[in-house]
């Protein structure tokens, strides 16, 4: 009787706990309402306050996840067929402006320079000789005109004194004539006188002796104007023969001047020294140094391997100062942009961290224009595609031993546009 007792009252008990269940859950119904009305409010005020500063910040920036660090990547080249003997740098290490890099072999380029060098020293000997020869030339040539023109005026003196030879037998020879018709003259009158005995034999024989020697004084006085004038033509021919001497001489000169000026003439001197100065180049070509300070992105050459001309060997990536940003955006999203704007720049491999930069330049064409086969948007039945137009941007003002920046990074920019 006891334990069913007991049994009945169990109910009593269960109920009385329900009911103590009950009042507390009542009790803490109010206070859970408390605590999420709470955090709902601290919630919506989070999502406020960061959506309405999201909101500020996009009204005023264009923004981009298509986009990358990059750099102006140098290829290093050889510039001749040679064999490679070194190359003193290995991926992933940096250089300097000015370092050595590769070094070719350079038996041949020596060969040639040698070569070269003889035929310039050749040519420049030469070129002296000539010139000598032509200087002596030149000068023999005027002196020969000199002699020439002494000659001629010899020459012309003689014309003067065969002139006036000329005219001082020309004016003997009158008088000689008048004294042989004198003398024939009075030859008759005498004869006439003697025939009649008016006078002696012997005046008659006198008569005839004085004509005869004015008749010989006539005949010496025409020969003598006869040489006069003889020697007058051969001092003329004198004269001709001595000018025809100075015109030769002259156009001696002028061979002789004219050899000179092909003996100065660079032509054969400067030819050999263009192959000389071709063959240091040559030579220096074998020795391949580093135009930038950088970094070596790729080596894509192994020594012993024979390269021609324009052959890749080693990718340069510029320093951190030659890094930039090339940002790919919407064609709606350039229409405010322009140089010199600044943007805000987030790296994937630094979360967390923002950067700052600068529009240095915005790209004349978009990205589809560069392609292979440029797809004709919007035109026929092609649909209308949303173009992209590449933005270079500056990044400024950050560590670059810390966060260093590897071109080919995945990066965010946000211009700020307004």
């Amino acid at each position: 009787m006891i334990s069913t007792g007991e049994a009945a009252e169990e109910p009593k008990d269960s109920e009385q706990i329900d009911d103590v269940d009950d009042a507390a859950a009542e009790r803490t119904r109010p206070r859970r309402r408390v605590i999420f009305s709470v955090l709902g409010a601290i919630l919506a005020f989070v999502v406020l306050f960061y959506g309405v500063k999201w909101y500020l910040f996009a009204r005023v920036h264009a923004g981009t996840t298509d986009a990358r660090i990059d750099a102006n990547d140098v290829l290093v080249n050889s510039k001749i067929a040679e064999r490679i003997n070194a190359i003193l740098v290995d991926a992933n290490e940096p250089v300097k402006k000015g370092q050595l890099l590769v070094v070719l072999d350079d038996r041949g380029e020596i060969s040639r320079l040698k070569q070269a060098d003889a035929q310039y020293h050749l040519a420049l000997a030469t070129q002296q000789t000539t010139t000598q020869q032509g200087i002596g030339g030149v000068a023999s040539a005027r002196a020969g005109i000199s002699d020439s023109q002494a000659q001629v005026s010899l020459a012309q003196a003689g014309v003067a004194s065969a002139q006036a030879a000329v005219r001082s037998a020309a004016a003997q020879l009158p008088a000689a004539r008048a004294n042989e018709v004198k003398a024939q003259a009075n030859l008759a009158r005498v004869a006439s006188l003697v025939s009649t005995g008016d006078l002696p034999a012997e005046d008659l024989d006198a008569q005839r002796a004085a004509s005869a020697a004015a008749a010989a004084q006539s005949r010496a006085a025409r020969q003598e104007l006869a040489m006069a004038q003889a020697n007058l033509v051969a001092a003329r021919q004198r004269v001709g023969a001595a000018t025809a001497g100075v015109g030769s001489s002259q156009g001696v000169l002028q061979t002789a001047q004219g050899r000179l000026a092909q003996s100065k003439s660079p032509s054969q001197v400067e030819s050999a020294k263009a192959a000389l100065q071709l063959a240091k180049q040559q030579l220096d070509y074998t020795r391949i140094y580093s135009p930038i300070n950088g970094y070596v992105g790729e080596r894509s050459a192994e020594v012993g391997q024979v390269v021609g001309p324009g052959t890749t060997l080693l990718t340069l990536i510029p320093s951190q100062k030659k890094i930039f940003i090339t940002a790919n955006y919407k064609e709606t999203a350039v229409g405010d942009m322009h140089p010199g704007q600044t943007a805000d720049i987030t790296v994937d491999a630094y979360p967390g961290k923002t950067f700052h930069g600068r529009v240095l330049s915005i790209n004349p064409a978009s990205q589809n224009t560069y392609a292979l086969i440029p797809v004709q948007n919007a035109t026929g039945n092609f649909v209308k595609v949303t173009q992209r137009i590449p933005v270079r941007i500056s990044i400024v003002g950050y560590n670059t031993k810390k966060y260093p920046m590897r071109p080919g990074m995945s990066v965010e920019t946000y211009v700020k546009v307004r």
